[in-house]
């Protein structure tokens, strides 16, 4: 894996492109740096060097249009605070403006370029966009993993301009070892539990992780979709009915490549869909008409621990209960004290995926586990087993 770590930056221009799509209030404050602070080594390494930094970036969606809302320089005060020193703005990320921001730079200077989604350029994957951008450094650094399963001009296409000198910042690089660790190179056991909703949306990634994975937790919504097709009375549960002769393949599969699966096998169950609604405890084979499942029960809870107690190498993908809810959140916060258990133990714990990094952030987690990815889409489709256009692009 080629990394910034092989590279002396001294006196060199570093184009790096980050992922500050970050979360912001009404005034257009940041709510959440998480996704700064993850790029702040990348960019102390550059700069210890010797070398400058160019940093690029999209926010939300403007759609090739020039909004103020999605304008970066309401988040340049932040990444300042974060990065510990002034960091300079300019309005544009092409052009005359860019190039003489960018020729302006000294050593030990970090330049941040305006929002690379102003220009349609950038999500089509538009070459000469991509060569203009090429122009504003000596050396192409991406620490973006959010997007790096886009075959954007900045996190794919710009690395053709950079032959000899382009490199994985350490954030993707860190990712990119997590994944690696799951699929590949784990201590074994390795328990690999996937919750949500739906089946549909996990089945590439159960297919591509069954060959490593000896232990197969299945949890949330999608889990009633494997109860039915096993004849279990589910009542209002969430259910995929067209995918029923999927859950009992994947089963299959799974027997045939050692893979022990762990169904919940109770559940606490509710009258509606809402916190406030009368619940109860059953097993989850027998839930009554009318009544639904929201989150996992205490025998559940128990095996679950279990599985992940004896554990070395432990992936988290989905939540196994509605914790958005308090009355149904319980399942998820047992599963979580589980899994900083294992890691206290030495187990590797790797967390990705929007709920489950919600959850994390949520009720405390993020220290207790080895680590949480940063890349939602970009996780899955590693998990999925497609290689990103944005490590394609490094790699080659």
């Amino acid at each position: 894996m080629k990394t910034i770590n092989d590279f002396n930056f001294r006196d060199k221009k570093a184009l790096v492109r980050v992922d500050f799509n970050v979360p912001q209030d009404d005034q257009l404050n940041v709510t959440d740096n998480t996704r700064i602070v993850a790029v702040k080594p990348t960019i102390e390494k550059i700069l210890k060097d010797g070398g400058s930094v160019i940093l690029m970036t999209h926010l939300g969606r403007p759609k090739g249009e020039i909004k103020d809302e999605f304008s970066l320089k309401h988040i340049i005060n932040e990444v300042s605070n974060v990065l510990g020193q002034e960091v300079k703005f300019v309005e544009e990320c092409i052009g005359e403006k860019a190039e003489q921001a960018g020729a302006a730079l000294q050593p030990g200077e970090i330049l941040l370029l305006e929002n690379l989604r102003f220009h349609n350029e950038e999500e089509k994957g538009d070459e000469s966009f991509a060569e203009q951008l090429s122009k504003l450094g000596d050396a192409y650094v991406n620490d973006a993993f959010g997007t790096a399963h886009r075959a954007h001009a900045s996190t794919a296409v710009i690395a053709k301009f950079f032959p000899s000198t382009k490199f994985f910042g350490l954030l993707m690089a860190k990712e990119l070892q997590a994944i690696d660790k799951v699929l590949k190179s784990g201590e074994k056991p390795i328990t690999a539990i996937l919750g949500g909703s739906k089946v549909s949306t996990k089945i590439t990634i159960i297919e591509n992780i069954l060959p490593a994975v000896d232990n197969l937790i299945i949890g949330g919504g999608m889990a009633f979709t494997f109860i039915k097709a096993l004849g279990g009375k589910i009542g209002s549960s969430l259910v995929e009915d067209d995918k029923l002769s999927l859950a009992v393949e994947i089963l299959g599969k799974a027997k045939e490549h050692n893979v022990k699966v762990y169904l919940p096998s109770d559940a606490i169950i509710a009258e509606s869909f809402s916190n406030d609604a009368d619940r109860k405890e059953v097993d989850i084979y027998a839930i009554p008409e009318g009544w639904m499942g929201l989150d996992a029960g205490q025998k559940s809870r128990d095996q679950f621990n279990d599985v992940l107690l004896n554990s070395r190498t432990i992936l988290w993908n989905g939540p196994i209960g509605v914790f958005e809810m308090s009355n149904f959140a319980a399942g998820t916060v047992a599963l979580g004290d589980s899994i900083a258990a294992a890691t206290r133990l030495g187990a590797f714990s790797l967390v990705g995926g929007g709920d489950s990094v919600a959850f994390v952030k949520q009720f405390g987690y993020g220290e207790k586990v080895s680590y949480v990815s940063t890349g939602g889409g970009a996780m899955l489709e590693s998990l999925e087993g497609l290689e990103l256009p944005g490590v394609a692009a490094i790699n080659k």
